[in-house]
């Protein structure tokens, strides 16, 4: 049996691993979308390294699109196999491939108008809102803790990994002969102890793992600590110096995370009487969402929703739908917080907010979250004065603050606490992947202190014989 490294090797996004057994059959985990690298992101996507028709299964961890947001691209090159990943997942997919579908198509269509006027022919989407909408029809949910038999000596078991909601830790038993494989794809590991989502859970014993290094340098503060912090970002901001707070936030996960910690505060009656704009229509749904699957809240979210039924809605917090409605944000003069998407800023509504208020020394900026080293999100964060946003040169003049808390990523020692399940003895090899390289070398030599022998880092497209 072969495990093949096609993506977010030595680095953090485009997850894909390929499990070739030795019958012939051959497994995806997950399969992501290469981001933040300008146009060379858009030639490593179309080069999957792959052929679609020849994958049996795709096995999802969870719904980010550094995960999931070419399901749609090898579904139209020929992909007709089975996609098994938990029922949040599936519902999360529905809508984020379908927003992935219509930035392609709208990105695509802003590029091929620069194209035409240099007489250069058009390029076509990666993938469309049809294609997004297309492949859900090859999704099948399957619940945490259920074992499911894909073929007749291959089992799934699906772990909660407490990244966002539906994440999940992926165990498969794979027999070869009278040998058996226990492979665990940690996919990402969220945080211990967070506001709304359960802890990450101790994985069936696995042989072999492969497991995510994001933040295998690092230390987050605690969650308590976090919406003190925020609350005093928001009291700075808005009532001293009366500006606007703009907080670039992943629509998914993240964004409900500060939604609820200000509807905490609101209840706490400590947070300022102030506008709270939620302006992405994918955050909305994503919101509507996770209504939904309260089977992934934890025990103080529980108790939290008994007293307070929708803690993802409070007087002053508006969703914003149109776009009509987001333009009019620019000329809000009152002081406010506009949370908004994309989370590297790369993309989406927040780029405007930015353009338009990145100049004023009255706006500050909270980066709540992980930005990969190209994006516009990295160059802010580490205190860039000067950024280019839609082609034109900006001075950033608004204060920049970071509350890294709010991550859905472990750091390294709850990744760690999160592995510390195994017996180390029986893990025969451990696969770092999403993350940075030189992040991973440190992670790799915590791990071997911690008691865990073989690491590798593979490199991209490597392969390796189990």
């Amino acid at each position: 049996m072969q495990i093949q490294f096609i993506g977010a090797a030595q680095e953090v996004t485009g997850s894909k691993h390929l499990i070739t057994t030795s019958k012939g059959l051959r497994i995806l985990l997950d399969c992501g979308m290469f981001q933040g690298k300008g146009m060379e992101t858009d030639s490593m996507n179309r080069d999957l390294g792959f052929e679609p028709s020849e994958i049996d299964y795709l096995i999802l961890s969870h719904a980010h699109i550094d995960h999931s947001g070419l399901i749609p691209y090898i579904h139209k090159l020929g992909f007709c196999g089975t996609v098994i990943c938990t029922p949040a997942t599936r519902d999360l997919c529905a809508i984020m491939l379908a927003d992935s579908g219509k930035i392609q198509e709208h990105d695509t269509y802003t590029n091929n108008k620069k194209r035409a006027a240099h007489n250069l022919p058009p390029l076509q989407p990666l993938y469309t809102l049809d294609d997004a909408h297309s492949c859900l029809s090859n999704f099948i949910s399957v619940p945490y803790h259920k074992e499911f038999s894909i073929e007749n000596d291959i089992t799934v078991y699906f772990t909660d990994t407490g990244h966002i909601l539906g994440s999940s830790a992926i165990n498969l038993v794979i027999k070869e002969g009278k040998k058996s494989h226990r492979i665990c794809y940690t996919g990402d590991i969220g945080r211990f102890n967070k506001r709304i989502l359960k802890n990450p859970e101790a994985f069936p014993q696995a042989d072999y793992i492969i497991t995510e290094s994001t933040y295998g340098n690092r230390l987050h503060e605690n969650v308590v600590d976090a919406e003190n912090q925020l609350l005093k970002i928001v009291i700075d901001t808005c009532t001293k110096k009366k500006g606007k707070l703009i907080i670039p936030s992943f629509s998914v996960g993240r964004t409900q995370e500060i939604v609820y910690a200000l509807d905490r505060l609101k209840n706490k009656k400590l947070l300022p009487d102030i506008d709270v704009f939620v302006d992405s229509p994918l955050s909305t749904d994503a919101t509507n969402i996770m209504r939904l699957h309260t089977e992934c809240f934890n025990e103080e979210m529980m108790e939290y929703i008994k007293n307070d039924p929708d803690p993802f809605g409070f007087n002053n917090l508006h969703y914003i739908q149109t776009i009509d409605q987001s333009k009019a944000l620019n000329h809000h003069n009152k002081p406010c917080i506009i949370i908004s998407a994309s989370g590297m800023m790369e993309a989406g509504r927040v780029k405007h907010h930015l353009a338009n208020n990145i100049e004023n020394p009255k706006t500050t900026i909270l980066v709540v979250g992980y930005c990969a080293p190209n994006t516009l999100g990295a160059k802010i964060s580490r205190g860039d004065k000067l950024v280019s946003i839609f082609g034109q040169r900006y001075d950033v003049k608004a204060d920049v603050e970071h509350l890294e808390s709010y991550s859905a990523h472990g750091d390294y020692r709850e990744m760690i606490e999160f592995l510390n399940c195994q017996n180390k003895k029986k893990v025969k090899t451990i696969f770092l992947v999403h993350g940075e390289y030189k992040v991973q070398e440190n992670y790799a030599n915590m791990l071997k202190q911690n008691g865990f022998n073989k690491i590798l880092i593979p490199e991209a497209k490597s392969s390796y014989n189990l």
